[in-house]
């Protein structure tokens, strides 16, 4: 089960902090991804993580604003948004599966587990 939290409202500029709750089957994957999908628009990817390794990607239109990481347990997995634009505004997912291909990391037809998404508006 994944679980987001964290979404809401903020000014442009500003940072929020998402988090995501995983259980149940932090075993049997690998890696662990933050998607977004704004109104009318695909789904995207926006980070993942490897959980083991710790390897991290990013989505060209987030590097350098978004920082993806997990806590020691491998519990939790955070995305850290600073500098939000007002093109950031989207519904959040967090996604996880065991990838055993490189290179699609941020594929959403990579990740079968999804959470329940979380809004994020930047005004």
């Amino acid at each position: 089960q994944l679980v987001e939290s964290g979404g809401g409202s903020v000014q442009a500029g500003g940072s929020l902090r998402l988090s995501c709750a995983v259980s149940g089957y932090t075993y049997s994957v690998n890696a662990m991804g933050w998607f977004r999908q704004a109104p009318g628009k695909e789904r995207e990817g926006v980070a993942s993580i490897y959980i083991d390794t710790g390897s991290t990607f990013y989505a060209d239109s987030v590097k350098g604003r978004f920082t993806i990481s997990q806590d020691n347990a491998k519990n939790w997995v955070y995305l850290q948004m600073n500098s939000l634009k007002v093109e950031d505004t989207a519904m959040y997912y967090c996604a996880a599966d065991r990838l055993v291909r490189t290179g699609r990391e941020l594929k959403v037809d990579e990740y079968s587990r999804w959470g329940q998404g979380t809004q994020v508006t930047v005004s």
